[in-house]
């Protein structure tokens, strides 16, 4: 696999420094992507560069992910308004070990080929490095003309910004510049990789390799992923789509996935997928055919899922997902753990009984017109019982009279009530 061509045709290539695909041709070659570790996970905006590393890994070059506990410390100000806040040793730990772990499902860690990914942290290489020695051995090497011509620095200092910019923050793409120099004198690493936002930041490196030590070094950024409507990818109402389940749930993820528009299906399937070019044209041919199947989005979002998460992970989404627009069964709905299950009824109206009053059983009309207003008569309820348009747990009423008890409770606390095909209600038995 020829790894610039692999990107060319995803549309992955945003700015490539001349040498770079020779390099590449010439010999297996080592190169890094850092990682901020402000979370300890990562999100679907970094994940187009995690697939970067691992495409980089398949085409049989060296991979290695940085994670920038000392960058960490300082924030990086490309693509930034304000500073951002600086993290605790303990917090920064926590984050990169949550980070290792993620990276570990993507990558080849074996210690027993030649092009084994590689983790390093630049807090092992800055924290012994007093601040004098610094500037003495890499400061002289660049000129403050060079960082200012920076766009990073330029738009922070210029007429938008109120705020201005710390030392601190300036002082950024040195640290990152450096990180490049260690990774080449110690792990002969020729190449930086990332997004288009940091293309100031990774050249600086290349240009300090270049007056420091003589050496070549090569830069590679991929365009900043978007939406077609111009508003930012990997945030929804409720904040970033996390790589991790305990932050955003599988059902949660699939649902990101599946929601894309058209237009967007179209590239992201070649971004974030591993699917080779025949494969990936033909579906988006298929698409445009009958565009109301949406199949470019169900691959999608099965694709991802599955590689991220797990094939359970992404059944189970796909089985949350046939509750609310499917034929669902009481069985699959019983399967629900209870995030998925608030997630998907996520807005529903509730209501609240005590668990001790559905001990001994209570009639179906008492339950959904006197303890709890899901209708607001025993009438009308009657009514819908008898034309088959009321469910519990998914399982047809027959009978207004009908008992329902602590037993029918899904995760021991919930009942699903559902009143004709599309009004939801959840009823919570409280200790």
């Amino acid at each position: 696999m020829n790894f610039v061509e692999e990107l060319k045709w995803r549309g992955m290539i945003h700015d490539i420094m001349p040498g770079t695909e020779e390099q590449l041709a010439k010999e297996m070659t080592a190169g890094y992507i850092g990682f901020d570790p402000t979370a300890e996970s990562l999100h679907v905006g970094s994940f187009a560069q995690i697939l970067l590393l691992k495409r980089f890994q398949m085409a049989g070059h060296k991979p290695i992910a940085l994670v920038g506990g000392a960058t960490g410390m300082i924030g990086d100000p490309s693509g930034k308004s304000q500073e951002r806040n600086l993290l605790d040793e303990e917090t920064l730990q926590r984050n990169l070990n949550g980070i290792k772990n993620q990276l570990s499902k993507f990558l080849d860690f074996d210690s027993g080929k030649p092009n084994a990914a590689v983790l390093v942290n630049n807090y092992d290489w800055m924290k012994g490095y007093d601040f004098l020695s610094f500037i003495r051995d890499i400061g002289k090497h660049i000129t403050v003309n060079y960082m200012m011509a920076k766009d990073s620095v330029k738009k922070r200092l210029g007429e938008e910004s109120k705020e201005g910019m710390s030392f601190t923050e300036f002082s950024y793409q040195l640290v990152q510049g450096y990180d490049f120099l260690w990774l080449y004198q110690n792990m002969n690493c020729k190449l930086q990789m990332g997004g288009s936002d940091q293309w100031g930041n990774i050249t600086t490196g290349t240009e300090l390799i270049r007056r420091k030590l003589g050496g070549e070094a090569f830069a590679l950024t991929i365009p900043l992923i978007t939406k077609a409507d111009g508003t930012k990818f990997g945030k929804t109402e409720s904040g970033n789509v996390w790589l991790d389940a305990r932050l955003t749930s599988p059902y949660k993820f699939y649902q990101f996935w599946l929601n894309t528009s058209d237009e967007d299906a179209e590239r992201y399937i070649k971004i974030f997928t591993l699917l080779d070019e025949a494969s990936i044209n033909s579906l988006i041919a298929e698409h445009k055919k009958e565009p109301h199947l949406r199949k470019l989005q169900k691959v999608l979002a099965r694709e991802v899922t599955v590689m991220v998460h797990s094939e359970d992970d992404y059944n189970r989404a796909v089985e949350a997902s046939e509750l609310l627009f499917g034929k669902a069964t009481t069985e699959m709905l019983s399967r629900l753990d209870e995030e998925t299950f608030l997630s998907v009824f996520e807005g529903v109206p509730t209501f609240e009984v005590k668990k001790s009053e559905l001990a001994q059983g209570i009639p179906v009309s008492v339950l959904l017109a006197e303890k709890t207003k899901v209708f607001p008569s025993k009438g009308e309820l009657r009514r819908l019982v008898q034309g088959g348009g009321l469910s519990i747990n998914k399982q047809k009423v027959e009978s207004a009279d009908n008992p329902v008890n602590a037993e029918m409770l899904l995760n021991g606390k919930y009942l699903l009530v559902q009143k004709g095909k599309k009004n939801y209600f959840i009823i919570i038995a409280s200790e």
